[in-house]
């Protein structure tokens, strides 16, 4: 088990597992087309399930994970608790088949 831990200003923690973590706007749905998309490519991918965080449920989680991240956006897809990218990275990922294998080994 890997655990995603963002230092500062912030105590969260988010446990990662094997399982990808999506920090977007999301929670049952949605809430921005970037977190949408991101959400989309990932439910695409056969045998691959994920868990999400909604940013915008805590201020200081999102200002601590900018900070932790060195990623200035949102959203942001963590695999075995390392950042992958934002929307951009994993759509060229996933367009070239570098995202699928990397979320199938």
């Amino acid at each position: 088990m890997q655990r995603l831990t963002i230092q500062g200003a912030t105590s969260f923690e988010k446990e990662t597992d094997s399982e990808p973590s999506a920090m977007t706007t999301w929670t049952a749905a949605p809430q921005c087309g970037f977190s949408r998309k991101i959400c989309d490519i990932l439910n695409s991918i056969d045998g691959v399930s994920y868990d999400a965080f909604n940013i915008l449920a805590d201020n200081e989680v999102r200002e601590g994970l900018k900070t932790y991240s060195d990623w200035p956006t949102y959203p942001q897809l963590y695999v075995d608790g390392e950042l992958i990218g934002g929307l951009d990275i994993v759509r060229e990922m996933y367009e070239n088949g570098e995202l699928t294998d990397l979320l199938q080994s």
